[in-house]
């Protein structure tokens, strides 16, 4: 744990959120703010998921009989933002950077979402046919772009890493933790019992994935929005007070908890990326298996991704939690947010947020898995070594319903930081190509048409975009 927090202080501290804070406010301006521009836009196109318009004009090499809809993708790269991240990961920002860290939670949601919709619309345009459906991401663009095997297979061991065993680790830690505040139960139990589940799931590829997110995740967001607005509309007078509160303490830190400027915007940051993967390289992974007529199609969904992470569900936990004072009686993780949940409607809030978080948490470890798949595959597809995967992924799984919370994210913020690193630097030499697509989309918009790409609109990256028609 002492090495853990030594090297993550120096990472996050010195090195990632200057950078993450730079690359989001870069991509904002040269995109001229397309996360808040476009919302429309973005609405429109998740509307339109898997009808006509949404495949008018894909034919050839950008067709595939196995593919996932648009909607599907963007159900799988939610599965995996909304889980822990939302209500444990929240309650832990709130419990050691005070309230003043959720202010930065939605700051690098709002300027992240640029870098989330450059990373999406990369991972389309660089796609790749796979035996099911397509395959991409950043070992994809890094290697096809930049022209650097070495640097992709990095990304992919870093991925690998840091969603199938890292990651999920933390997503079974608040699983079980849930389950024992709840209703008692042994945590080695519930680690058993989750164990199988995964492996049931994960076997089936990314269309039982797919399936599986669709339906389970769209309900339990709702749900969970749904309590909050009862929390809301009971605690309404003290509304005004949670939001001056938040505010107020971005910028002086909470005294109660000795929590000062920096500690909010560290913890606010931290768990936010977390949470809405925005500039992590996560999410492009799934937004390439998508079937679109343009690539930038992809990119507007997956941007409107992370709002629906971190402006809806994570803000409903913080209300959740600051409605009351439960976030001053030192616990911290899912416990906080049970806690203050049961404070606010009975001992029925505490047991609602074990279930959520079952869904919310175990949605998000199946679809961590897949990033890890494809990018193995990525470096070798070897059935071996994909079997050997699932069988350490499910071991993870286990070994974070027994081991400590501290621990569990400690692992999760060293390599998160790593990944992260790794992608940006990615889209520092690629962006502009992104850019290039988002021009052409609007030119075609503008003209009253459904755009469609092809691969000579970018000259430069024509013979590496062969998933696209002439």
């Amino acid at each position: 744990m002492e090495l853990l927090n030594s090297i993550n202080d120096i990472l996050w501290t010195y090195i990632l959120i200057a950078v993450l804070l730079f690359a989001a406010v870069w991509f904002s301006v040269k995109t001229r703010f397309v996360q808040l521009r476009m919302v429309g836009e973005m609405i429109r196109l998740l509307r339109s998921s898997g009808k006509k318009e949404d495949h008018a004009g894909v034919s050839g090499a950008a067709s595939h009989r196995h593919s996932v809809s648009s909607f599907q993708a963007f159900a799988v790269s939610i599965a995996s933002r909304v889980g822990t991240g939302n209500l444990a990961g929240v309650a832990t920002a709130i419990a050691i950077g005070g309230p003043g860290a959720v202010f930065w939670m939605w700051i690098i949601a709002i300027l992240g979402a640029a870098t989330a919709f450059i990373e999406s619309t990369l991972a389309q345009l660089y796609k790749v046919k796979g035996r099911n459906s397509f395959s991409g991401g950043p070992a994809y663009y890094i290697q096809k772009g930049m022209q650097c095997r070495w640097f992709a297979v990095l990304f992919a061991v870093l991925i690998t890493v840091t969603f199938g065993l890292a990651f999920n680790s933390v997503q079974s830690n608040t699983i079980a933790a849930a389950a024992k505040v709840s209703f008692g139960w042994d945590p080695a139990i519930v680690g058993v019992v989750l164990t199988v589940a995964t492996l049931i799931i994960i076997w089936g590829g990314i269309h039982r994935i797919s399936r599986f997110s669709e339906i389970v995740v769209p309900v339990m967001a709702v749900l969970y929005i749904l309590l909050a607005i009862f929390v809301i509309i009971i605690r309404f007078d003290h509304i005004p007070e949670v939001i001056r509160t938040i505010f107020a303490d971005a910028f002086t830190g909470d005294a109660a908890l000795g929590a000062g400027f920096g500690s909010a915007l560290i913890m606010g940051i931290k768990r936010g990326l977390f949470s809405n993967e925005a500039g992590e390289g996560s999410a492009p992974n799934v937004a390439a298996t998508a079937a679109v007529s343009h690539p930038v199609k992809q990119g507007l969904i997956q941007a409107f991704g992370v709002f629906t992470d971190t402006l809806l569900i994570c803000s409903a936990t913080a209300f959740i939690i600051l409605c009351g004072d439960t976030y001053l009686d030192g616990s911290s993780g899912i416990e906080l947010t049970q806690n203050a949940l049961e404070n606010e409607v009975g001992t029925v809030g505490s047991t609602f947020v074990a279930v959520a978080i079952f869904f919310f948490a175990f949605t998000s470890i199946v679809s961590n898995y897949y990033y890890g798949e494809t990018n193995l595959q990525f470096i070798r597809d070897s059935r071996p070594m994909i079997i050997a995967y699932r069988i350490c992924v499910g071991a993870m799984v286990m070994i974070g319903t027994i081991t400590s919370l501290d621990f569990v994210w400690g692992l999760a913020d060293l390599f998160m930081g790593l990944m992260t690193l790794v992608n940006l630097t990615a889209l520092a030499f690629l962006g502009r190509y992104a850019i290039m697509a988002l021009n052409d989309y609007s030119r075609q918009r503008l003209k009253g048409y459904n755009p469609v790409y092809r691969r000579s609109t970018i000259p430069q990256i024509q013979r590496h975009t062969e998933c696209w028609p002439e």
